[in-house]
């Protein structure tokens, strides 16, 4: 993953789900710990940054046995565009440099590091400056930004994601085909599923 870093978003209330999701347990990790992993698995540590907002204490706690970089959102509650931009400033300053990043959430169970390999490697053969899963008949998270895009990523505000910015450059976006990435965990009935799934 040369001069690309990753943001990992999990700052969210979890409202939906009436508890922090990102501590709900699956095939004995929670679904940040099965997230952090998978990114460890293709990422150095000084490539990632982890976001964390609502919980923050609860949830850093449970991965303080995990070598990871993590900041807290004190405006998380504004929206998903403030965890990317603060996520941005830091990891670029950080990692200085970093061509291109990911942004990717923590309740997607069924994200491999074989999803960002192979994202990465669409980003190099497309000549494309973003690459985006798609699912559902969506395109989304997690998806991969060249350095051209980060003042951009940094101007949304409010709920809008990274999803914006992929809609207002389709034509520089190449899609990556992650059915799977449709399964978040929002609501406990989401959760049950997950946990009935053989």
């Amino acid at each position: 993953m040369e001069n690309t870093g990753i943001i990992l978003l999990a700052a969210g209330n979890s409202t939906r789900m009436g508890s922090a999701k990102q501590l709900l347990l699956y095939q004995d990790k929670t679904l940040l710990e099965r997230t952090i992993d998978t990114a460890l698995e293709v990422f150095d540590t000084n490539q990632i940054i982890l976001v964390l907002g609502a919980h923050h204490d609860d949830i850093a706690f449970s991965i303080r046995n995990k070598d990871i970089p993590t900041i807290v959102n004190k405006e998380w509650d504004s929206g998903m565009a403030s965890s990317i931009t603060s996520g941005l400033i830091t990891l670029s300053a950080r990692y200085p440099e970093m061509e291109k990043c990911f942004i990717s959430v923590c309740d997607q169970p069924y994200l491999t590091s074989q999803v960002f390999l192979e994202m990465f490697q669409l980003y190099k053969t497309s000549g494309r400056g973003i690459v985006t899963a798609k699912y559902a008949d969506t395109l989304g998270v997690p998806a991969l930004f060249s350095k051209n895009y980060f003042e951009e990523l940094m101007t949304i505000t409010g709920e809008q994601g990274a999803k914006k910015i992929i809609q207002q450059h389709r034509e520089d976006a190449e899609t990556f085909g992650f059915e799977d990435g449709a399964i978040d965990i929002d609501t406990p009935s989401d959760y049950d599923n997950l946990k009935n799934k053989k």
